[in-house]
């Protein structure tokens, strides 16, 4: 088979793909295709401003500990709404237009992912799973072709997302004289970092994501390293293996 006929054959199948793209697209009508835009966007509005109450609930990590589990308790009644918004938002994509219409909700559930996972870590110390945030969240974990799903990608980000967040903490929390969560937040990041070296990354969103890591990784290192020459880390660390939930 000569190389022109095997591109032809190749972009001969990339067309019949456009084609029965077109064909399900064009099977609504225009003003539908409208309305179901309408509505996804509204959806995603109401959902996206419980998330941004949520952020704002779990900041109180950074100056008050004896509020954590108050602020956890908070977070996570906000998760339920939120799941009552995927609900909606999971009735209102048709099922074969996920990737139509996921820029609408694709920064949204990268943010809940990290507080759902931010949530649990400061819960029980441990990773939360990627099937245990779909399920907060109300959604299927399982990446089909067709149908709403926690994309593995977005799920990915949130946890990058949940160490920057942790290696502030990691300060904060020697602010406040809380010398051994650093130390905790030390074990789980550089397990999670060795985990992440195992993938790779071709999408470049995430793996630039992925790049900063070592900032945060480096932050937190400083700062257990400073305590360990000021004699202030506690020898009986704490920090479990970042097991899932």
């Amino acid at each position: 088979m000569s190389l022109n006929h095997h591109i032809t054959k190749i972009f001969c199948e990339f067309q019949k793909s456009i084609d029965n793209e077109q064909e399900i697209r064009e099977s609504l009508p225009r003003p539908q295709q409208l309305r179901n835009k309408t509505v996804i966007r509204s959806i995603c509005k109401e959902v996206d401003q419980i998330s941004r109450e949520a952020t704002t609930t779990l900041q109180v990590i950074h100056h008050d500990e004896a509020e954590i589990p108050a602020a956890c308790l908070k977070a996570r009644e906000l998760f339920e709404k939120a799941n009552a918004g995927y609900v909606r938002l999971r009735e209102a994509v048709p099922v074969t237009d996920y990737y139509k219409y996921q820029d609408h909700w694709r920064f949204m559930t990268q943010r809940y992912c990290f507080l759902i996972s931010l949530t649990i870590w400061l819960e029980k110390g441990i990773l939360a799973s990627h099937e245990t945030v779909a399920a907060i969240l109300g959604i299927n974990a399982v990446e089909n072709k067709e149908g709403f799903h926690l994309d593995i990608e977005e799920y990915l980000v949130g946890l990058l997302q949940l160490c920057t967040e942790l290696s502030r903490l990691a300060v904060n929390a020697v602010t406040r004289g809380d010398y051994n969560k650093p130390l905790q937040i030390s074990k789980f990041v550089m397990e999670l970092n060795a985990g992440f070296r195992l993938l790779n990354l071709k999408n470049d969103h995430l793996r630039k994501r992925f790049d900063a890591l070592k900032y945060d990784v480096k932050k937190i290192e400083e700062v257990v390293y400073d305590l360990s020459i000021r004699g202030l880390s506690n020898k009986s660390q704490d920090g479990d293996s970042p097991v899932q939930d």
